[in-house]
């Protein structure tokens, strides 16, 4: 039943005739995971608890950064540098204080996301790492779960409903359904270095957080067999229609397969160097290789001394700029907080005789700060 206080906070939803208040218990008794706090995971966790859902878990290993605040409304700036999964549940927490939330103050991996998955009704996608995403996907369709799917580039955005029921009592189409494949790391790019319109995840989140509240009451039309995109320049929206695969199974299977291979040796994979480190041993005299992989109108603003500049779609490009790197004295590779350096030095490694890979914790923003504050940042 509703308390009367819930009847109060509710009583807009309960006067919608579809939904009522055998709507809202539904909503009260869900639980719901959201992989990640960022610009996507803001809307969707801020209209889920005012919607009332029951539980409510929060992913994410991160902590607020004052760059986020452009389009991560959940947080203040106060909040720069704490944890986003404990500040979100502290902030929902006096929205709606009602109900019952979990922080996660970690990554979704394989290690942990088959528990965290089965714990809840669905989950939400609001993650911008491809991995992640595919992880999610293989362990819904293996545990029969759920989960809405959002994602967003510049002015565009996608959302659907994944491994969704369907009325036939089947299963809807999968993530891998449409993308069977995971893309390399050279391949995907992210909101750091093409940037993303401030509102553009709160319109997604938004329909993330619709398509949640269909799925669970069974009202409308939800995209558990179809694929939204919407583009803000034009305000333009196209909807594709999907099919599920005969092998959609398998395809997850598979996936869960490989991350359960035996890895590299960890002694072989990149490391990480902090800019104290890097600095201490460059004036040590130590025969360091410094790889910028930024762009070239940044490398101009500001570089280390002595950097070698080959942007990230030039190392892929062409095998005669990966032979500029070295094999035989330490690499370090840096960008502007080290997302693009990381993705760059992991696949240089996944290339073969790349042993002696470093990378810039923070990239040169990180190094201004806490080496040459006289630096040009940006």
């Amino acid at each position: 039943m509703l308390t009367p206080s819930e009847q109060t906070r509710y009583q807009k939803h309960l006067k919608l005739p579809e939904w009522g208040v055998e709507g809202q218990l539904v909503v009260k008794n869900a639980s719901v995971l959201v992989v990640g706090a960022g610009g996507l995971g803001c809307p969707v966790l801020l209209y889920l608890t005012a919607a009332g859902v029951g539980r409510i878990g929060v992913v994410d290993p991160d902590v607020v950064d004052l760059s986020n605040l452009q389009r991560q409304v959940l947080y203040t700036t106060g909040d720069v540098g704490q944890p986003k999964a404990k500040v979100a549940v502290g902030h929902l927490q006096r929205i709606n204080p009602e109900l019952r939330f979990d922080a996660h103050v970690q990554a979704l991996d394989a290690g942990n996301a088959r528990a965290l998955i089965n714990a809840y009704d669905v989950v939400i996608d609001c993650t911008d790492n491809f991995g992640v995403r595919y992880l999610i996907n293989d362990h819904c369709v293996t545990l029969d779960k759920p989960f809405v799917y959002g994602a967003i580039h510049r002015y565009e955005g996608q959302v659907a409903i994944f491994n969704a029921p369907l009325p036939s009592g089947d299963r809807g189409p999968t993530y891998r359904c449409v993308f069977p494949e995971e893309p390399s790391q050279m391949e995907i790019p992210n909101c750091a270095e093409t940037g993303v319109l401030g509102v553009l995840p709160g319109v997604i989140g938004t329909y993330q957080a619709t398509e949640v509240l269909k799925l669970l009451t069974g009202i409308g039309e939800p995209l558990t067999e179809k694929l939204l995109i919407t583009d803000l320049l034009t305000h333009s929206s196209q909807t594709i229609r999907l099919r599920r695969r005969a092998d959609a199974y398998e395809l997850a299977t598979a996936g869960l397969a490989k991350r359960t291979l035996p890895a590299k040796s960890a002694t072989e994979a990149p490391k990480l160097i902090n800019a104290r480190e890097l600095a201490d041993r460059l004036a040590q005299g130590e025969d360091i290789f410094l790889l910028d992989v930024r762009e070239r109108e940044e490398y101009d603003l500001c570089h280390l001394d002595g950097a070698v500049l080959i942007p990230v779609g030039l190392i892929a490009a062409t095998s005669s700029n990966r032979k500029r790197i070295p094999t035989d004295r330490p690499v370090v590779v840096y960008c502007h907080h080290g997302i693009r350096s990381a993705n760059v030095a992991n696949y240089l490694y996944t290339q073969g005789g790349y042993t002696n890979l470093y990378n810039l914790e923070g990239g040169i923003h990180a190094w201004a700060q806490q080496i040459e504050p006289e630096m040009a940042t940006y």
